[in-house]
């Protein structure tokens, strides 16, 4: 999305989107640091879910999706040829990633309202229609992101 919303140049436009996408690593990886030493001390078994096994692999294969960009796209950077035949399918994978993270996201607030439920709240009291509510919010917000980011590019303005 860094690419199609902000008007600057494409050498920035990279430097932002490669920026954004470690953060985004670095948070996932504390997000796991964090699920793994809640477990740890509550003594619940951990990588006993389909949620856990998959934020696992997503965040494994978004490393490797960076990694990838990183060396072709931007240190050392690969041939023009390289890059180019690379592009789409960066992007795809990109794609591919971002709704396996959607998914998962939305797997994870089933996960949690099961075990709610399990607990004692109501079927239908006010914690279930708030994660519910979140998690159709998640995978609306994702589906807008997945148009913004397929629709047709802004003409790239030379001057800037």
């Amino acid at each position: 999305m860094s690419y199609k919303s902000l008007p600057l140049k494409k050498e920035v436009k990279k430097v932002i989107h490669l920026v954004l996408h470690a953060i985004a690593i670095i948070l996932g990886s504390v997000g796991i640091a964090a699920a793994f030493k809640n477990h740890n001390e509550s003594n619940i078994a951990n990588l006993y879910s389909l949620h856990s096994w998959l934020g696992i692999s997503i965040i494994s294969l978004y490393g490797i999706q960076w990694i990838y960009g990183f060396i072709v796209f931007f240190y050392p950077g690969g041939s023009a040829i390289t890059r180019s035949e690379s592009v789409p399918w960066h992007v795809l994978f990109g794609i591919f990633v971002y709704i396996l993270a959607v998914g998962n996201a939305a797997l994870g607030c089933l996960e949690k309202l099961t075990f709610l439920e399990s607990s004692g709240i109501a079927k239908y009291g006010p914690e279930a229609l708030l994660v519910n509510f979140t998690a159709v919010i998640t995978i609306l917000y994702g589906a807008f992101v997945i148009l913004s980011v397929l629709g047709q590019a802004p003409v790239e303005d030379d001057d800037k």
